[in-house]
């Protein structure tokens, strides 16, 4: 088995912001793992929120492939996963990216795209939000407004700073019939995020996302009590084994593969969420297609997609699963989590 590791950084089409920092790049690694004349595609845009960068993931990723070469078989995917959790416990994105790849290659060995390996339904992918990102009142107003003459109906608003109403009011009037999402990125005390909410009610936002610091689990049962907008936990859930302590003090948890560590890993967490009764979402951050693509094949099992994260670049050296307006269209895909790449830049 061969393989390669490279690292971009993708430039975006515009800064974009969050309550703790705002990115105008996405430090992305690629790998791509060949065996037997067919190549797996699998990438990752590691966060500094949980300890991980560009670098460390580069710099880990040659060790692993080597862990994946010596078990020689793609589809020996409960073996790999275990050993490379033991290899390396806490990089997450590291094992994520792999995990990509080696999905990708062993579905285009049995040349079915990963959906249908998994025998999940296609027709099940809800629409995806559109993400806009802290900036000026003027500016979000203007990327609703160009998200929804795109096609987009499901837009996610980021907040989190000291002028979030003017920034919110802003938005719902470029688009007074779109579905509106928050997500505070943990920005807010758990007193502020039910003082928020009582306004964000009145505006008909339907999902109100980590509202509070991710370790503040009683705040966050507290703004659940509090209002009647359906409360996501994100940073507070990162794995399945998290579920339990969320369970009751949230109503929708979002899964991301940089979190847990892969798709194996994230199922298991979409798994355990939907056994205690909760809402299930899949997230990402802003990255290529190259990891993009995995989670959607993921997407028939949830309820919410917020998988945007390569619509947000100005350049993506990968193609990934098609949209059909707001909807990613799994059937377009043929084998594999359906990357391919589009230049060498």
């Amino acid at each position: 088995m061969n393989w390669t590791v490279d690292r971009y950084d993708l430039p975006l089409s515009n800064p974009f912001g969050i309550s703790r920092e705002t990115s105008e790049t996405s430090e992305t690694v690629i790998v791509e793992l060949t065996h037997e004349g067919t190549t797996g595609i699998g990438a990752v845009t590691p966060s500094a929120y949980y300890d991980e960068s560009a670098q460390s993931v580069a710099e880990t990723l040659p060790a692993l492939c080597e862990t994946v070469g010596r078990i020689g078989d793609p589809h020996a995917q409960q073996r790999i996963e275990r050993d490379l959790a033991e290899q390396a416990p806490d990089q997450p994105a590291a094992r994520m990216a792999l995990s990509i790849a080696v999905h990708d290659l062993a579905a285009r060995q049995l040349d079915l795209p990963l959906y249908r390996q998994w025998g999940l339904d296609p027709d099940a992918v809800p629409p995806t939000t559109y993400t806009v990102g802290i900036d000026s009142a003027e500016r979000m107003a203007e990327k609703v407004r160009e998200a929804v003459d795109n096609g987009f109906g499901h837009l996610k608003v980021k907040l989190g700073t000291e002028d979030d109403r003017a920034r919110f009011d802003a938005v719902r009037d470029a688009a007074p019939d779109a579905e509106l999402r928050v997500d505070a990125n943990a920005a807010w005390t758990a007193q502020e995020a039910i003082e928020n909410a009582d306004w964000l009610t009145d505006a008909g936002v339907t999902m109100l996302e980590q509202p509070v610091a991710a370790d503040d689990i009683d705040g966050l049962r507290r703004v659940t009590d509090a209002t009647d907008i359906p409360v996501a936990a994100d940073e507070s859930c990162v794995t399945a084994s998290n579920v339990p302590r969320v369970a009751d003090a949230c109503d929708i948890v979002n899964a991301k593969l940089v979190k847990c560590g892969g798709l194996r890993p994230a199922t298991r967490l979409l798994n355990a969420a939907d056994a205690h009764g909760l809402e299930l979402m899949l997230g990402c951050m802003v990255e290529s297609n190259a990891s993009i693509a995995a989670a959607v094949h993921l997407a028939p099992l949830v309820d919410y997609v917020d998988l945007d994260g390569a619509l947000l670049l100005e350049a993506d050296p990968y193609a990934g699963v098609p949209l059909d307006g707001d909807v990613f269209d799994l059937t377009a895909v043929s084998a594999g989590t359906g990357v391919r790449r589009t230049t060498n830049a």
